[in-house]
């Protein structure tokens, strides 16, 4: 396969070096994914400012409830995975459905708060479970990177991410939402300065390993249009699968499945042809060895085979994409971005627009089918 250029460099009239930090964005699906270092960057300052004492109020309020709930619908119940995923490593479990499942087919009980994370904070499912919360006697914490929502508005605590919404994908929207959730399951904890310092020094990265991942993407054959995809994760990594197979459905057009890794070895593995290509998170503390065995036996079976994790040895697949180092269990603030940047370069190489929704509204406010009352896509 003849590479695809993944990024643009403007350089200096000096000097015939690219210069790091200045990548030309080549689609808006791109110039959104070269914002995340500075918007995540900016998340974790205000958690350390201006909202920390909403997250601590939000965290309080938890902690007081005899019943939590995490939801969110689209990308934003994708971000919700990874913050259940911590809610649930420090025993403190909490039900984890998707907004259309909690509104509709799920009893809230009284003495409950549900945490909701919605980008826009008005969709369809999220504004009708504030009014079906409120009349439970329920509690809401809204994440949200929308202070003139409905649900910024109506919450009983509101923590406010207000960054830029992203052109069409979600985005800094999904990654923002993502940390947010996961800093609130820990902004009353003793480990929380640690964790922020941890975070802070993966960031400080995040330039030049976006610059690698970009390049060792257009130097390997790994994106192949019309290839079959299967992303595989454990852990808070769970939630880069998920919105990594989403981002191939809205910005490659294209079917995908993302699933966790032990599920796959139960029966999925029978869909293993030569050819197919699977990306697999690599948690740095929990399941290595084993999942870097699946890896392998998927190279023996004719797959081609991307990973992402921390120190992977360089022969453990086709295609290894290294992230920052970081705390384990955060690992996730930022290993979906290796597959963002995959995603919007497929889409280029397979001639498909990432910046437009054929279908798809921007927010879906009604509960009509797939194109609305009107019978036609909202702009």
């Amino acid at each position: 396969m003849k590479p695809i250029s993944l990024i643009s460099c403007e350089k200096e009239s000096s000097s015939n070096q690219p210069i790091l930090g200045k990548m030309k964005p080549l689609t808006h699906f791109h110039r959104d994914i070269l914002r995340q270092p500075s918007e995540l960057r900016r998340t974790l300052d205000l958690f350390a400012g201006s909202l920390l004492v909403p997250a601590r109020a939000a965290a309080q309020l938890l902690r007081q409830s005899r019943h939590v709930f995490l939801t969110g619908i689209g990308a934003s119940w994708n971000a919700a995975m990874a913050a259940g995923a911590l809610f649930s490593q420090q025993a403190r479990p909490v039900h984890m459905l998707e907004a259309g499942e909690l509104l509709y087919f799920t009893a809230i009980p009284a003495d409950s708060v549900v945490i909701v994370l919605s980008r826009t904070g008005r969709s369809i499912e999220i504004v009708q479970l504030l009014a079906r919360a409120r009349k439970a006697g329920a509690r809401v914490v809204g994440i949200t990177n929308s202070p003139d929502s409905p649900l910024a508005k109506e919450a009983t605590v509101p923590i406010v991410i207000p960054i830029p919404l992203d052109h069409a994908i979600s985005v800094n929207t999904y990654s923002t939402l993502a940390l947010a959730a996961a800093l609130v399951s820990h902004c009353d904890g003793p480990d929380f300065e640690q964790v922020s310092a941890s975070l802070g020094a993966a960031l400080a990265q995040l330039h030049e390993s976006m610059r690698y991942w970009s390049e060792a993407l257009a130097a390997s054959d790994w994106l192949a249009p019309k290839a079959s995809y299967y992303f595989l994760a454990r852990g808070p990594s769970q939630a880069s699968a998920y919105e990594s197979r989403l981002l191939w459905e809205e910005g490659v057009k294209t079917p995908a499945t993302a699933m966790n890794t032990s599920g796959f070895r139960h029966g999925p593995q029978e869909i293993v042809v030569p050819g197919g290509r699977f990306c697999i998170w690599i948690d740095a503390a929990t399941m290595r060895a084993q999942d870097l065995a699946v890896a392998n036996d998927l190279r023996t079976l004719g797959a081609s085979v991307a990973l992402i994790g921390q120190d992977l040895p360089l022969d453990s697949g086709h295609l290894t994409l290294p992230v920052p180092q970081v705390a384990a269990a955060w690992q996730f603030a930022v290993d979906v971005i290796p597959m963002q940047i995959a995603a919007e370069a497929l889409s280029r190489l397979s001639g498909v627009d990432c910046d437009s929704f054929r279908v798809c509204s921007f927010v879906v406010e009604d509960e009509h089918g797939l194109l609305g009352k009107r019978g036609a896509p909202s702009s």
